[in-house]
């Protein structure tokens, strides 16, 4: 493959948010021998096609040099895996989150109407006495990650989701939050952005969730939609009742914007067994009393767990890593979000992102399909 302007000013295109960031490395002392954005290029192409840790990564540079080179850079071939685990241990992971957001909205910008789930997850691979966490914000639609916050503990998530919030354009969307976002301060911040929201209520709002029981004890629904699915050997169905009467809940109950409070009872099958569960969830919202919209959000939301979530850790093996040290686990997950949001964008490719991914290792062509380049 030869080397043009073109190429490389198509990397300098893909790699324009992430080409803001400082590199962690001296370069003026020791053996200096590859720059920043050589390593990011390197990372994200390999873990589009298939490479999940250090090793594999720099398996994927040395058998396709070629193709690298092809968009500049990589004078002295491909770097170590020490080198590739000191530059994700010193990362700093604000800044890089902060291209990594810039890079999504390149990717999606949801239009208005569309949900946004918000929802935290533990990165167990590290094996660290606190797990790092990171609280998502995730499209539905052709579903990018449009940003995250890390913290220390899930305890952290109520402080990390209006940072989060803070960061993101969310303006015309629903948010979706369970019940750990509950709080009257977030559904402060999305009111102030002109966003809608959707929250899950328990316990930890203890006379919240008593006034929702108690508008279902005694008050009529305003509207009522009952939807059903098959998969993944269950049969679901899931009930929704919406009521405009927020007569129970106190003064001292001073939520943003509320319109609607709602209950909805998911009952599954297991097609196998024929035994029968039943989940009732509360949830307060912004929204009008509309049942059937209400039920649609709340079943995106949970797509979250399927779509991001179950990806990160059977796609991806995130909770099978183990990169322990510094800031290397939180980094490698933005990597991970950023080359989803390529998979999922790319739909010219009738496949599965497993497969997706296996073409790109072996076909330079889908590969940069995927990346953007082509």
């Amino acid at each position: 493959m030869r080397t043009d302007l073109g190429s490389i000013d198509r990397r300098v295109l893909f790699m324009k948010q992430f080409g803001t960031m400082e590199g962690p490395r001296r370069t003026t002392k020791g053996n200096f021998l590859h720059p920043l954005s050589d390593i990011l290029f390197l990372v994200i192409s390999a873990v589009v096609s298939g490479a999940d840790d250090w090793g594999t990564i720099v398996l994927f540079g040395e058998n396709q040099l070629k193709w690298p080179k092809k968009y500049g850079g990589y004078k002295n071939g491909v770097p170590s895996c020490d080198t590739l685990k000191r530059v994700f241990w010193a990362l700093d992971t604000k800044c890089f989150n902060t291209c990594f957001m810039d890079r999504a909205k390149d990717i999606c910008e949801p239009g208005a109407g569309a949900v946004v789930a918000v929802d935290g997850k533990a990165i167990r691979g590290t094996k660290q006495k606190k797990l790092p966490h990171t609280v998502s914000a995730f499209a539905e639609g052709n579903r990018p990650t449009r940003g995250q916050v890390a913290t220390d503990e899930k305890s952290d998530e109520i402080t990390a989701i209006p940072q989060l919030l803070g960061l993101l354009d969310i303006g015309g969307t629903t948010l979706t939050i369970d019940a750990m976002g509950c709080q009257r301060e977030i559904t402060e911040k999305m009111i102030d952005k002109g966003a809608d929201y959707l929250l899950a209520v328990k316990g930890n709002q203890g006379s919240l969730e008593e006034a929702i029981s108690d508008t279902v004890r005694l008050e009529v629904p305003m509207d009522r939609d009952v939807q059903s699915d098959l998969g993944h050997g269950r049969i679901g169905t899931g009930t929704c009742w919406a009521y405009d009467d927020l007569s129970h809940i106190g003064d001292g109950e001073k939520w943003a914007g509320p319109r609607t409070l709602a209950r909805l009872e998911a009952v599954r099958i297991d097609k196998k067994t024929g035994k029968e569960s039943r989940e009732q969830r509360m949830y307060i919202s912004s929204l009008a009393a509309d049942a059937k919209i209400l039920n649609e959000r709340v079943r995106k939301h949970w797509a979250v767990e399927n779509n991001l979530h179950w990806t990160l850790d059977v796609l991806f093996g995130e909770d099978a890593s183990r990169k322990r040290k510094g800031n290397a686990a939180e980094n490698f997950n933005i990597v991970l979000k950023t080359a989803l949001g390529l998979i999922v964008r790319e739909t010219t490719l009738e496949k599965g992102k497993k497969n997706k991914r296996m073409l790109a290792a072996y076909d330079y062509r889908h590969r940069e399909k995927l990346l953007g380049l082509s």
